[in-house]
């Protein structure tokens, strides 16, 4: 249904990311007995609004967000947490919303002062602060476990080597093992298959690790099991898989060229293709440089024009920065599933959830640290390209997008800065710090700092979008 009706990607991306994060708000303030009268999922004129209890619940024209209003002493003067003033939005008595026993908005009676957000303590605070970027890893951690454990385990069924990376602390690694060499067994146990390869060097007891192939045996000084060097090793050997491609981004290089799903790589740069690392490894090194690629396609071949975008990546081992040439391929997935446990998908899907999570703080402290370029950011027509995108490809590519994306939010929501939740983090610290609260001038002082933040943040991305999009029009006009 996905695949056929794209364009709801995106409605099921921001809705939900968004939506769950402002339950996680709602829910907690409910549950300290803060008074939110306003629960509403996007911004401006409301579409649909309906009334349960205290709280109002809405789904406005702009989804760009969403909000909860909650009751503040300070309603007046600013929008304390992703809401409004109360004052403003009181409804008349000639309106059919109005309730004559109801507090503002709805009614003529005042909130108490026990249910502001201010009158609970530090700690309740914070849990409602937090609660939301919760909900958010909580959605992604959900979301990766269901699709683990629908899809299975992967298994590849190769033992070649298809490529090897170096490592700083096994300088002749990449002389010892060499592309084609097929392993036999690790620290003396047969293998099958590369997960096993990976599984036995990630586990094996022995800290002289030892890797037996057709051309003989090697020992590597790998330490403790499942130590930082263990990993480095996974991820310096990379399996022999076939030169077939399996997805084509629209409106990278790779599709402005031709390259379409599919296709098998005969030769690219002049230089035959063995396996799928042969290509990315003469992509990787040719930025801005056009390519040949010779492709088989339906039985017939054709000679293709690729040139690869130059890509900045940082290497965290040897903290240098590189520039990377990228097309925007994929390869076709021939690995095959095995059913996998309940208790195995969840945690895999909190290692997958980790790991992503560590990989956004990283790249938001490259920003911020001038490592990576603010023209990798991406803002709502990335998201939506993006989402339309995976929509086409099927539910699970997706959701795994939605688990990226509510990750994104949580990370960038405990920003240090004003209006975010982690910049109310800050000043509901400071206030206890200073053992009072910051005056209305202060406060509106700070809000504006944030509002411009945000405001900048949102050209800068809005600009790269735009820039995205006119490059890929200027690409496809000079094919004609």
């Amino acid at each position: 249904m996905l695949s056929k009706l794209p364009w709801l990607g995106p409605l099921i991306v921001f809705g939900l990311v968004v939506f769950v994060h402002e339950l996680g708000h709602f829910l907690a303030a409910k549950a300290f007995g803060v008074y939110a009268p306003r629960f509403s999922i996007g911004f401006g004129t409301a579409i649909l609004r309906r009334r349960f209890g205290e709280t109002e619940y809405v789904l406005a024209a702009l989804p760009l967000g969403g909000y909860v209003r909650m009751a503040s002493r300070d309603d007046e003067t600013t929008a304390f947490i992703e809401g409004g003033s109360e004052q403003g939005a009181r409804r008349a008595e000639n309106d059919k919303s109005y309730d004559p026993n109801g507090m503002v908005p709805f009614g003529p009676n005042p909130v108490p002062a026990n249910r502001w957000f201010e009158s609970k303590p530090l700690w309740q605070r914070l849990i409602i602060m937090l609660a939301g970027v919760t909900m958010n890893i909580v959605l992604a951690l959900v979301v990766a476990t269901a699709l683990i454990k629908s899809e299975g385990r992967r298994i590849t069924e190769t033992r070649a080597i298809g490529a090897v990376d170096s490592v700083s602390w096994a300088p002749e690694l990449r002389r010892q093992l060499v592309v084609g060499d097929t392993v036999i067994s690790v620290a003396g146990k047969s293998v099958a298959t590369w997960n096993d390869v990976q599984q036995q060097i990630a586990t094996a007891p022995d800290s002289l690790l030892s890797i037996r192939t057709q051309r003989g045996e090697i020992i590597l000084p790998a330490g403790p099991t499942r130590s930082e060097r263990r990993a480095d090793l996974v991820n310096a050997l990379v399996p022999s898989l076939p030169p077939v491609i399996g997805k084509v981004e629209n409106g990278t290089p790779a599709w402005r060229g031709g390259l379409r799903a599919g296709d098998s790589l005969v030769a690219v740069g002049g230089r035959s293709m063995r396996n799928w690392t042969d290509m990315t490894a003469i992509v990787s090194t040719s930025p801005g440089k056009p390519l040949e690629f010779t492709v088989s396609r339906k039985g017939e071949t054709h000679k293709l024009v690729v040139k690869p975008e130059s890509t900045q990546t940082r290497n965290p081992a040897t903290k240098t920065t590189t520039y990377r040439g990228m097309i925007g391929v994929t390869l076709k997935d021939v690995s095959r599933r095995e059913p996998i446990s309940l208790g195995e998908a969840a945690r895999a899907g909190w290692r997958g959830t980790w790991a992503s999570t560590g990989m956004v703080i990283g790249a938001v402290r490259d920003l911020f640290t001038g490592r990576a370029p603010v023209s990798q950011l991406g803002g709502l027509i990335t998201i939506t390209t993006a989402s339309v995108s995976a929509a086409r490809d099927g539910a699970t590519q997706l959701f795994a997008l939605l688990a990226f994306l509510s990750i994104n939010l949580a990370v960038m929501n405990l920003l240090p800065i004003p209006i975010l939740d982690g910049g109310q983090i800050v000043m509901n610290i400071a206030e206890a710090v200073k053992g009072s609260p910051f005056s209305t001038r202060t406060r509106e002082n700070i809000m504006r700092v944030g509002l411009l933040a945000i405001g900048l943040l949102f050209v800068v991305v809005t600009f790269n979008d735009l820039r995205r999009l006119a490059g890929a029009a200027r690409d496809f006009l000079t094919r004609f």
